[in-house]
């Protein structure tokens, strides 16, 4: 059994939501780069080269990469061997969320309820994803998720009928249908099987994945690369003024679902899919 103080995810949970918002992760501007290899339309190019840029002078000047600073979404794998003290454990973390966005001189974009629209003034509070797993460690992922890109989500509950194509066009025509909203190029995550709820949880697991990685089951990992294709053959082109690199990529995340539903989340990740990674 290992203990560990609260105080040690408040402080990791603030330093990986200043993180998040001021590096890109590597693999992710490493496709602005193949994007720009890839893309045949100059202005397309010429906006691949702002976005490096961008990227480059934000971790340089420690600003963030995005006015936009997003909903500070947490995965949070907690080793069941772990014993936490001193105090509350979603607490400790909303007030990591607290002190990044402030120290971190992020745009704090939360409002407290959906209908009264009054800024909570420290972006809390954060959506908490918690799960138990084998070990004595904690591992922390934050990744804000802007409100331009999220307002673009869509859930489909298909029949067990619908086939493969099917799922297919749906996905590539609600990304496509999206045009410049979500700030292409985009990162596309799908959720497809579960529940409603499972579903669109784990659209939001997939946009974690590393974008030069493919899925290890051979059928999705055909999926995703027809999607890609498809957005790709659309037109919209980076910032949505016309291109042939409307997607850099697009991550499956499977599970297993009941005899009579087939349910079918898609997230839209920006350009700038941002998260960072820690470890207590």
């Amino acid at each position: 059994m290992r203990t560990i103080d609260v105080n040690e995810i408040t402080n990791l949970v603030e330093k990986l939501c200043i993180k998040s918002n001021y590096e890109l992760p590597c693999d992710i501007r490493n496709s602005f780069v193949k994007g720009k290899e890839n893309e045949k339309s100059p202005l397309g190019r010429e906006i691949f080269d702002e976005m490096i840029k961008n990227c480059d002078l934000a971790a340089e000047k420690r600003v963030p990469v995005c006015q936009d600073t997003g909903f500070a979404t947490i995965f949070i794998e907690i080793g069941q061997d772990v014993h936490l003290t001193g105090g509350d454990f979603e607490q400790a973390v909303q007030e990591g969320v607290r002190r990044g966005y402030i120290n971190g001189y992020l745009r704090k974009s939360i409002v407290s309820d959906p209908l009264e629209r009054i800024n909570t003034d420290d972006n809390t509070p954060a959506i908490i994803h918690t799960k138990i797993v084998a070990g004595e460690d904690i591992k922390i992922i934050v990744a804000p998720k802007g409100g331009g890109s999220e307002n673009m989500s869509a859930v489909k509950m298909f029949t067990p009928a619908a086939t493969k194509e099917t799922i297919i066009n749906w996905i590539a025509e609600t990304v496509i249908n999206a045009g410049s909203n979500p700030c292409p190029p985009v990162i596309v995550g799908v959720g497809l099987g579960g529940t409603v709820e499972k579903a669109a949880y784990l659209s939001k697991v997939a946009l974690l994945r590393s974008v030069d990685k493919s899925s290890e089951n051979p059928v999705y990992a055909e999926m995703e690369k027809e999607i890609v294709k498809k957005i790709n053959a659309s037109g919209v082109g980076p910032q949505g003024l016309g291109g042939t690199v409307t997607a850099l990529s697009c991550a499956i995340e499977p599970y297993a679902c009941h005899i009579a539903s087939l349910p079918c989340a898609v997230s839209i990740g920006c350009h700038v899919t941002r998260h960072a990674e820690g470890k207590i």
